[in-house]
């Protein structure tokens, strides 16, 4: 099962003796941090998790699934993460 938000609050939380209340408000500081980041430069690394990127997804032709018909897909951005090295190499 995923680890949710509150799960992660908790334990941060606990191994660090802090609130949660001041953990859930470095999540939201984090959040806002990256947003800008991203719009303004498009990368943001986060050290020993990755890097998030923005990208570009061209447009293309998609297929409604429900009634078969073709749609155009338009072109969008979109956020990817690259895993760290060290992230990986603690997976295999």
């Amino acid at each position: 099962m995923p680890m949710t938000k509150d799960q992660l609050v908790r334990d941060i939380a606990e191994s660090l003796d802090l609130t949660q209340a001041a953990v859930r408000g470095v999540f939201e500081q984090l959040a806002q941090i990256a947003q800008d980041a991203l719009e303004n430069d498009g990368e943001l690394t986060l050290p020993g998790i990755g890097k998030l990127k923005v990208t570009e997804r061209a447009a293309r032709t998609g297929r409604n699934p429900q009634t078969g018909k073709t749609i155009e897909i338009a072109a969008k951005k979109a956020v990817r993460l690259v895993p760290a090295k060290a992230l990986v190499d603690s997976l295999n």
